[in-house]
């Protein structure tokens, strides 16, 4: 049986066929009869009931729940969110605003740059307020800005904060003494998308499937991922007693996390929403720990024949750097399907293969390295993760 919401003019047919069947007499057909005119007021009544109990047939899932906040009886109710909540996942991560360090160069060294003084970047177009005030005492000061504005009308949170070390912002306002320009020289903050709808449907789903169990290895990941900015969480028996727990940030240089990082990681696996210490079992330590990368060098021997050698080569580099950077530690009970927690010449040959293939060309050979090191098959171990180096052709 399927729930289909009939027309308006279904309704409203509906309707006439009771009341003459009620009335015992034919309805006329004038548009502007009394009981056709009341047919299309109650059918409108109903339609609206088949759609607000369509709509709340939809938020009793995860899958269908609506991600937008509305007004009822008062209070302020995002279905999906309160989803989240009650499974544990909390709300959906919000975008984070990028802070930079900037240094300001001082042609007249008496008194302060005030804090909330703007600088805009011509790079990105947003908007930056100094933190702090700045005594302007020395011929070189640093100053630490957010981004607090943006040109899509945005408070300048997000990516589209970032920027790279060498760039320049600029004061909105001539500031005596200061020069007009600023230089980045650091990043305190990295500024990050606030988490989509489909993202967070699935950390909803997925939790319902992974329930905490006490100190299962899949418990170490549910916690770890509950920080805002980590990628992956991979947990492995350590010491007798301990656990170790290695983290990949999903914000920063090839997944590195911060000392901050890896501080929330080990407060979210003590402490619950409510900072109530009901996660990690007593009796084990955890450590967590930075993924590190391992880096290869890959050469590829004698591609011959092929109609465009340059794009080869291009989509060849691309292919091997994907390979790579799927790579990933073994976990038991945690890694499903097939593993990629081994590096091998034979899958980047076989790479190499379809590429060169699908250009009408051949190769003669291919040759994985790890240092000075020839390769032909090499597992990951706990924490490791690979890194693509040089991609050389001969």
């Amino acid at each position: 049986m399927s729930l289909v919401t009939p027309s308006t003019q279904e309704v409203s047919d509906n309707i006439i066929a009771q009341l003459e069947a009620t009335l015992n007499q034919t309805i006329p057909l004038f548009p502007k009869a009394v009981n056709r005119v009341i047919s299309q007021a109650l059918a409108l009544v109903f339609m609206t009931i088949y759609k607000y109990a369509g709509w709340i047939f939809l938020q009793m899932f995860v899958a269908t729940a609506s991600d937008k906040t509305f007004n009822i009886l008062g209070k302020q109710v995002n279905p999906l969110e309160m989803w989240g909540v009650l499974f544990g996942v909390g709300k959906k991560d919000a975008a984070t605003q990028a802070e930079l360090e900037a240094q300001i160069t001082v042609t007249n060294q008496t008194g302060f740059l005030a804090s909330g003084t703007q600088l805009i970047s011509s790079d990105n177009g947003v908007t930056y307020l100094t933190l702090v005030t700045v005594a302007l005492d020395a011929p070189t000061k640093l100053i630490q800005v957010r981004a607090v504005a943006d040109q899509q009308d945005g408070n300048g949170s997000g990516v589209i904060g970032n920027l790279d070390n060498g760039r320049i912002l600029a004061f909105a306002n001539t500031i005596p003494g200061v020069e007009s320009n600023a230089t980045v020289t650091g990043t305190d903050v990295t500024g990050a998308d606030g988490q989509s709808t489909a993202s967070y449907r699935t950390e909803i789903s997925t939790r319902v499937k992974r329930r905490p169990q006490g100190g299962a290895y899949i418990d170490y990941r549910v916690w770890g991922l509950e920080v805002p900015g980590i990628l992956q969480i991979y947990s492995y028996t350590g010491q007798p007693g301990q656990v170790d727990v290695y983290v990949e940030s999903a914000t920063e240089v090839d997944g590195i996390p911060t000392q901050a990082q890896l501080d929330a990681v080990a407060d979210a696996i003590e402490l619950d929403d409510d900072g109530l210490a009901s996660h990690r079992p007593v009796g084990s330590f955890v450590n967590t720990l930075p993924i590190f990368r391992t880096v290869f060098d890959v050469t590829v021997i004698g591609i011959q024949n092929v109609n465009d050698l340059a794009q080869v080569e291009i989509d060849i580099t691309e292919g091997v750097t994907q390979y790579m950077a799927q790579r990933e530690p073994y976990v038991v009970g945690l890694s499903t399907g097939i593993k990629k927690n081994n590096i091998t010449q034979t899958g980047v040959a076989a790479i190499v293969e379809d590429i060169v293939n699908a250009d009408g060309g051949i190769f003669s050979g291919v040759n994985v390295r790890e240092g000075a090191v020839t390769i032909s098959n090499r597992s990951l171990n706990e924490g490791e993760t690979a890194k693509i180096g040089d991609v050389l052709f001969s």
